[in-house]
Parts: structure tokens; C-alpha cells; sequence
């Protein structure tokens, strides 16, 4: 599905990711954890295209194309969708319209608009989602656990291949987690070859969406890999004993 090789990353003249790989497979669930200022959130944004980062060397590969050089809108339509920590506010122009014209873009033909309105109000009851706020402007006005559920909202709409998760726990409370925690493993039920890498500080969200793989990103790069107790351990004892020493080869 993705394999990252060797990438090296900077930004404003300072090296962010450093000799970085990883691997994920489909239908793999990754989560990437570790104190602030290490990259996690640089790697989610030049998995999706960022043009603020500089690509300095490695090649990022995704599903048999190196995508290193394309767009942001040509990796959406090959299948990768993020979730922002912060998804911004867009004034003028309605969830609704956005939504059309995204599914418009991504599979290049008309839309079935009693199709479309019948899937979008699903999800919203699904997602505890006021329907009002299918016809409001992108996040604006919106709660923070609100934007988040209207992320997951187009992730399930779109129908992605692989999903990012930037920290979208992040400001979310208990029941909150559960709604958007519940959509996403509803989503990668009904699509098995669907991959995910969540970015996280905690380890609270991974007891709802369990990874595969736990890894612990310091200095740029991958230091150590695990299982999901590795993400226990951290809760418990911190980052600072996990060091390159720790490194191990991703799985």
C-alpha cells in the first residue's frame, strides 16, 4: 500500500524527518506516537503533499507509484485522505457543495444527488451530526469535536485507501471519540483493504481503533517498533528512555 524510503524532510532550512522509513500494508492499522516537535504531523502533511516541506531525498511510494512530486489533489484522488488536527475554517462555501464537488473530482462523472443526499444524511445520524450543518460553512462556527466528526464525515464519503489520522483525538471528549472511533473501524469493516495511520500523543484513541503496529518516532525517524502495548508502556513511562537504541526494523 505505502513504503517510505530514506525520506529526509525539512522545512525553513531545518531538517524535520530524517533517513525516515516505513512500511504499511493493506488493511494495516499504524500508529505513530512521540513528544511534540519530532515530525509526526511534518510526516502526515508530506504523506499528503504539503508544498511548504521541502522533500530533500527518498522517495514515497503508494500503491506501486512513487508519488513524491505530485499534487495534493492528485494523491486525494489516488485514495489518501487526512484528517487534520486543526481542519480550517472556509467561509463561502457550504459542507454540502464541497462535498459534491470533491466526489465530482475524485471519480470524474455526475453525481446521483437522491444518492448523495441519502448516503450524507446516513452518515450525519451516524455521526451524531447535526443535518443543519450539511448547508452551513466549512467548520465555521463548528465545535472542535464537530470539525472532527466533519472530517470523518468526508473520509466516509470519499471512500479513501489510505487514511490519515493527525492527532484526531485531540480535543475530543469521551463520547465524542467513541462516535468518530466507531465510524472509522465501521469504514475499514466494510472496506478490508483499507489502511490507517494515526498520529497520536496518547493512547487513548488506540483502544478503540487497535494498530497493528506501534511505533515511536525521536529525532526525525522510527526508533523503536511494537505492538499496541508499546503505546501502554509510553502512557506509563514517558518517551525519554525510548532512544535509538531501541531501533528496530519496521515489520
Amino acid at each position: 500500500m505505502l513504503r517510505v524510503n530514506n525520506l529526509n524532510v525539512s522545512i525553513d532550512n531545518k531538517e524535520i524527518l530524517n533517513d525516515f522509513d516505513l512500511e504499511v500494508n493493506p488493511g494495516e492499522i499504524h500508529a505513530i506516537m512521540g513528544p511534540n516537535g519530532v515530525g509526526k504531523s511534518t510526516l502526515s502533511r508530506v504523506l499528503m503533499g504539503d508544498s511548504n516541506y521541502k522533500v530533500n531525498n527518498g522517495e514515497i511510494i503508494f500503491l506501486g507509484k512513487n508519488i513524491s512530486k505530485m499534487s495534493v489533489d492528485e494523491r486525494a484522488r489516488l485514495g489518501i485522505f487526512i484528517a487534520y488536527q486543526h481542519p480550517q475554517e472556509i467561509e463561502g462555501v457550504s459542507n454540502v457543495d464541497f462535498l459534491k464537488e470533491a466526489l465530482k473530482s475524485k471519480t470524474d462523472s455526475p453525481i446521483n444527488l437522491y444518492e448523495f443526499a441519502k448516503e450524507t444524511e446516513k452518515l450525519t445520524d451516524k455521526l451524531k451530526l447535526n443535518k443543519n450543518m450539511l448547508y452551513r460553512n466549512i467548520n465555521t462556527g463548528f465545535s472542535g469535536g464537530e470539525k472532527k466528526k466533519n472530517e470523518i464525515l468526508q473520509m466516509r464519503l470519499l471512500k479513501p485507501k489510505l487514511i490519515i489520522l493527525d492527532e484526531i483525538d485531540s480535543g475530543l471528549d469521551v463520547d465524542s471519540l467513541k462516535v468518530v472511533s466507531t465510524n472509522v473501524l465501521e469504514y475499514i469493516k466494510e472496506n478490508k483493504d483499507t489502511s490507517i495511520i494515526i498520529i497520536t500523543h496518547y493512547p487513548r484513541i488506540l483502544e478503540y481503533i487497535k494498530p497493528d503496529f506501534v511505533h515511536i518516532l525521536k529525532a526525525g525517524k522510527i526508533v523503536k517498533t511494537s505492538d499496541v502495548s508499546l503505546a501502554f508502556q509510553i502512557e506509563k513511562e514517558g518517551f525519554e528512555n525510548i532512544g535509538t537504541n531501541d531501533i528496530k526494523e519496521n515489520k
